[in-house]
């Protein structure tokens, strides 16, 4: 990649593992489900008028914004409004790994090879020492609900290779239009009107530039740009740089929440990024071998 390229994908990865950290200070100031349906439509809203209509079935769309933007997001916002802090998030929900490959292989039969097999028992035992660790001074109801959100994640990641959507930004874009009304049902439901309505009462600067960097910032911005460099390379050469969106996740909620980073959460940390990078290791193939020319050498690019 050319460095510019890898400045990109460094930039990315940071403003998604920031990203925790803006969703723990929004939770400050609304309600979890309300605060994600606010989000997807700040996401939707400006930017239907310029993608144009779904360029796929609307069954896929409804299922991806089912599975990722209700389940997944609604399950990890009500997650960390329960505890679990916003750098422990960003890694544990890395996890969608094993539900996307387990998923793929029953649903699409895919089957994984041996590193990738390899690469999620290593990552397994990291998340369970995150676990005990996190559960010996925590609730682990929070921590379960983030694994849930990463089981969501996993059954919409197999729904987008079903749907195969040709603009991924559109795709999202659209997504995310389908999400607001059923979160929004929900938080009536669960939250209450009242709660809903307090929290836009005593909207606050800080809130509303929470919904706007999750929306525009980490949604739209970070989505465009990480479409952009897999449209311009292997997926195999964009996809490593997500294993640092745990880091820096990690890093920033040490930095700016004060969070607790434990030897003991950097060593599961350690187990899961490198559990998960050996996942993403792509199998090599053999170059074909040129067929012989008898009349003169054939040059191989």
């Amino acid at each position: 990649m050319k460095p510019r390229h890898v400045a990109v994908a460094v930039l990315v990865a940071t403003i998604w593992g920031v990203n925790f950290v803006v969703i723990k200070v929004g939770l400050r100031d609304f309600p979890p489900l309300f605060f994600s349906a606010l989000r997807f439509l700040a996401a939707a809203v400006p930017a239907l008028w310029f993608v144009g209509r779904p360029k796929v079935a609307w069954k896929w769309v409804v299922a991806v914004a089912l599975a990722l933007g209700v389940a997944k997001f609604g399950l990890v916002f009500v997650g960390m409004a329960a505890g679990m802090p916003a750098g422990l998030s960003s890694l544990v929900l890395q996890s969608q790994v094993f539900f996307t490959v387990l998923f793929a292989a029953v649903l699409l039969r895919e089957r994984p090879r041996p590193v990738q097999l390899l690469g999620m028992a290593v990552a397994a035992v990291g998340i369970v020492v995150i676990a005990v660790d996190y559960g010996v001074s925590s609730p682990i109801s929070a921590f379960l609900l983030v694994v849930l959100g990463a089981v969501a994640w996993g059954l919409a990641n197999v729904a987008t290779r079903y749907a195969r959507p040709p603009d991924p930004l559109n795709f999202i874009v659209w997504v995310s239009a389908v999400a607001v009304l059923p979160l929004l049902a929900l938080s009536l439901l669960f939250e209450g009107p009242a709660a809903d309505l307090a929290a836009l009462r005593g909207l606050s600067w800080t809130g509303v530039g929470a919904i706007l960097f999750i929306a525009w910032g980490s949604t739209l911005l970070g989505f465009g740009l990480w479409n952009l460099l897999l449209r311009t390379y292997e997926a195999s050469a964009v996809v490593p740089f997500a294993l640092l969106v745990p880091v820096a996740g990690m890093l920033s909620g040490w930095l700016l929440l004060g969070e607790a980073v434990t030897p003991v959460r950097l060593g599961a940390a350690a187990l899961v990024i490198t559990g998960m990078a050996a996942t993403t290791l792509k199998r090599r193939t053999p170059r074909p071998t040129p067929p012989a020319v008898v009349e003169a050498p054939v040059a191989v690019p």
